[in-house]
């Protein structure tokens, strides 16, 4: 497969069909993530048995602990580890809010227990009536007891800025619930306003089940719900515009600069896990520029993004929600998690199903901004590549297999046999890194490659067409 595939990918996980995929860069396949969409509802039984899952597709037992929520789990990654998709998860696995859970025995064990309090007396007399009466009791004032005190009135003051309750405040009101469904399947994922004619960001995973005939319904947190229609998908950066008609006060997010994101800051993930309306869960940034490839079958890089990596709890049904920072500001958008497979038994889990971890990927909110706002001016989205196919090289770098005649590549000077070991400042320690690295940036856009000779080499990045089905 080479850099530049544009293939989409088509309904049920499958890559879609056509002349039109022009792949670019050969890769052996990078480690995978399971898109995070939403729940399967009702799964089909001629899926293929793949760990990989996309939103609103059906997810079948995942061989691999990648997972991308909301995405069809395709084959196993060669470089690295696979991941669920947590958009959408197989009827079979859900769990029903009431629904009486299996046991558990062992260390696993919830146990409800009391803890009991021994008071020992000591001494002279004094007995029990000493706790129960004011700080004025050597002066005979009257007993205290909280469950005979009035519940205070509701706190008017607003939550301190740069709080996970302020942000929660900020940012909730801009977050949809996506319910998808197709010939294929059901599911649901997240997606969060842009503007207030009702443009709203998800990921392709949670919407191309509907891509052909099928319906999305979006879900607003004042209980409003409107149907929408997709404007525009990229399946290979996952990245996909709907837009609503009648909804009325929407709330656009606020975009931040995915560029100034550092490791260990805090950050609030949003979205519907579970089908869990209105969830907000916190963590730090655990990693930056970590290749992910997310979806797309064992032999390309259909989806391959430079994400940022949290240990903010996503799960499935979480696809398409903002990841933000303690301003409000949108750094992301949720799109994968690690998900080792579950060993069963506990929690209303069954074998094979997706777990959290607590290692989760976003596309970097540049990127995603860039990819939408072409979608919402022409309808369609540009790839950026290079125009070579590339493989992992044995001692660390992306090796550069072939060289496509009059591509960016060649023009730049690289010849097969080269070996890049980074893209401007970023190392790229094998063919995903740089594939992620090329797609995160834009056409026309000048990097910097240096080979593993320690030749520097400058290349003006290409742009073509994304075609999907």
């Amino acid at each position: 497969m080479t850099e530049n595939d544009p293939s989409a990918q088509g309904e049920g996980g499958n890559p879609e069909p056509g002349p039109e995929q022009t792949p670019e860069e050969d890769v052996t396949t990078p480690p995978r993530g399971m898109p995070l969409g939403g729940e399967q509802q009702h799964p089909q039984p001629q899926q293929p048995p793949s760990p990989w899952s996309a939103q609103g597709q059906q997810q079948q037992q995942a061989a691999y602990p990648w997972t991308q929520p909301g995405m069809q789990q395709q084959g196993a990654a060669q470089h690295g580890i696979p991941m669920y998709n947590t958009a959408t998860m197989p009827a079979a696995q859900q769990t029903t809010v009431g629904q009486q859970q299996p046991k558990r025995g062992g260390a696993g064990k919830l146990v409800a227990g009391v803890a009991l309090l021994a008071l020992v007396i000591g001494g002279g007399a004094g007995g029990l009536g000493g706790y129960l009466v004011s700080q004025n009791s050597g002066t005979g004032g009257s007993s205290y007891n909280a469950l005979d005190q009035p519940a205070p009135s509701q706190q008017t003051s607003s939550a301190p800025a740069g709080s996970v309750e302020s942000v929660a405040q900020k940012v909730s009101p801009s977050v949809v619930e996506l319910v998808v469904s197709g010939a294929q399947a059901q599911g649901e994922g997240s997606g969060f306003v842009l503007s207030n004619d009702g443009y709203i960001m998800t990921n392709n995973h949670v919407v191309s089940v509907a891509a052909n005939g099928g319906t999305i319904q979006a879900v607003f947190p004042d209980g409003q719900k409107v149907n929408a229609s997709i404007v525009g998908r990229d399946p290979t950066t996952d990245i996909a515009v709907v837009k609503v008609q009648g909804a009325k006060n929407l709330t656009p997010v606020q975009l931040g600069n995915s560029d100034q994101v550092a490791v260990g800051q805090s950050v609030v993930a949003f979205g519907s896990p579970f089908e869990l309306t209105g969830t907000v869960t916190a963590g730090i940034v655990s990693a930056l520029h970590r290749p992910v490839q997310a979806g797309g079958s064992e032999s390309d890089q259909t989806t391959v993004m430079s994400a940022i990596q949290t240990d903010a709890a996503i799960n499935p049904g979480n696809s398409g929600g903002p990841l933000v920072d303690l301003q409000g500001q949108v750094i992301g958008m949720n799109s994968a998690i690690y998900s080792p497979q579950s060993s069963g038994g506990g929690l209303g889990q069954q074998q094979g199903e997706a777990t959290n971890a607590g290692i989760g990927f976003a596309i970097p909110i540049n990127q995603a901004r860039r990819t939408a706002k072409e979608i919402i001016d022409t309808g369609k989205a540009t790839q950026t590549y290079i125009g070579a196919s590339v493989s992992d090289a044995q001692a660390g770098g992306a090796l550069i297999q072939q060289v496509q005649p009059g591509s960016p590549a060649e023009q730049a000077g690289l010849k097969a046999g080269d070996v890049v070991t980074k893209v401007d400042n970023l190392t790229i320690n094998d063919a995903d890194g740089l594939i992620a690295a090329v797609r995160t940036r834009a056409p026309n856009e000048k990097a910097t490659l240096t080979l593993s000779d320690g030749r520097t080499v400058q290349i003006t990045l290409g742009g073509q067409p994304v075609q999907v089905k």
